[in-house]
This record gives C-alpha cells, structure tokens and sequence, in this order.
C-alpha cells in the first residue's frame, strides 16, 4: 500500500481543490475528512469547505458514514477524455474477441511516466488480485503489458527507465538492467513481450503493443494467475487484436468517438 503524500500547501483556490480531488485514488476510493486533509496537505477547516462545494457541484459524493469519494460530475467528464471515448471503446470488440479465445484475463494500458495504468480489463471467471483493476498503475520493468510498452517507447524514455532504481516485486523479477535491455530486445524482434510470476507470484502473462504510425499508443496483455504455461499459443490472436486496434484507430484518426462513427469492425 502506498504512504500518504508529502507536499507543499497548494496556494491557490484552484490548486486547493484540485489537492483535494487528487488526494483519491484506486487505494484510497473513500475518505474521512480527516485523510482528506492528510492527503491533500490542507487543514481541515479548508478541506471542510472545499468538499461542501465539490459535493454540491457533483464532482465529490458523501456516503452515509460520512465518507467522501468522487462524483458523477467526474464520471461524466472522464469519458469524455480520449482514451475513454477514442481508445477504450474502440479497443472493446478486439478485447472481447480475443478473450472469447482465450478465457482468460484481458487487460488494456497505457503508457503514464514511468508507469503503465490500466485503463480496460475483461475478467476471466477466476477472481483477480486488486493490482489488476481498471485505474491501477503498475511497473514497466516487471509486467507483461509494461514491457510491451516499454519496448516500444523512444529510446532516451528507455533509457531513463532503466537508469532508475528498478524494484523487485518478486523473486523472479528482473532488476538486472543488461538483461532488461536484452529482453526488450528480444520483444522488439518477436512483437510480443512475456511475464513469468515477475509482478506477482501465481502469474504469467503475454502482452503485445498497439503500433500506430510506428508510436505506441497502448498496449493488450493476456494474463492467467493459473500459472499455464501455454500462454504462447494465443500469441497470434493478441497479435491480431493489436493491430486490428491499431488500424482501427489509424483510421479514425481525428474523430472523439470512432465508436459511434458508423465504421465496421473488423
């Protein structure tokens, strides 16, 4: 679990509410007024007052225990942002195609600094650890998806990851930074990156990116907390999916919501 932020107070009106906004996230859904402030780096009396404006404007929710958590008002603008309205709705029918043929876990990323954050996931009937679910960031270093991405990014952002300190998740983690290199490599040349228990141990993924105009925009994984050994044979599939993706989107290029754009799915 993450610790609680350190920061400076924000000054301004905008930067306060905004502290307060940004003190949630995919651990911290719900909040006291007392974490608010923690959270946010503001007094109580001013959070008090900002989340009394930001739940009559919709943008914070306040449940019965007296909880605070974001709003609809949030809800309805975040799908209007690109990757909910351009790229996971145009990435749905390839997702629920490809875990049509595998019965697996589907997950969808992007690439944000030097995290991926899931942004789609189709569940198989297994349960999945809380790592997994929509909104949640995870390394690039030690993640099927995450090297997919990683793999595929300019080489100086490359190179700047693995200058960093790259934390060991499990013990099947690779913090070497010459074997990283070696792998992405190898990545590069099959088109596919893979993941034995290096997050999380129990789990074994494959992931491939989605290439538009030779930049990669997100990337597909296939991730199975079975432990199987055969994720490869499903290598052609995430592939397919991938750049039926990518081609898709190179085709709407410019347009908010391909979705409703009346195009074909392929």
């Amino acid at each position: 679990m993450s610790s609680e932020p350190s920061k400076s107070p924000p000054k301004s009106v905008t930067a306060r509410a905004l502290a307060v906004l940004a003190a949630f996230d995919v651990e911290h859904p719900l909040l006291t007024l007392s974490q608010l402030a923690r959270r946010s780096g503001l007094p109580v009396a001013t959070v008090y007052r900002l989340a009394g404006e930001l739940e009559d404007g919709g943008f914070l929710d306040r449940n019965s225990s007296g909880r605070y958590g974001l709003g609809v008002r949030l809800w309805e603008m975040g799908v209007l942002t690109p990757i909910h309205g351009r790229l996971r709705e145009t990435a749905l029918p390839f997702l629920l195609n490809l875990q049509y043929d595998c019965r697996e876990t589907v997950q969808l990323a992007v690439c944000d600094g030097a995290a991926a954050i899931y942004i789609e996931k189709l569940t198989s009937e297994m349960s999945v650890p809380v790592e997994s679910r929509i909104g949640a960031r995870i390394p690039l270093h030690a993640t099927g998806i995450g090297k997919a991405l990683l793999a595929f990014r300019p080489e100086a952002f490359t190179e700047v990851i693995l200058a960093m300190p790259l934390k060991r998740f499990s013990p099947e983690t690779i913090t070497d930074r010459r074997v990283l290199t070696r792998q992405l490599a190898q990545i590069r040349q099959q088109g596919y990156a893979q993941s034995h228990q290096e997050y999380r141990l129990g789990s074994t993924s494959i992931a491939a990116p989605v290439l538009v105009g030779g930049t990669v925009k997100a990337a597909i994984g296939i991730i199975s907390y079975s432990l199987r050994e055969d994720l490869d044979q499903f290598a052609p599939a995430l592939l397919h999916a991938a750049k039926g993706l990518a081609k898709r989107l190179a085709e709407t290029e410019g347009t908010a919501y391909p979705s409703l754009s009346g195009l074909d799915q392929e």
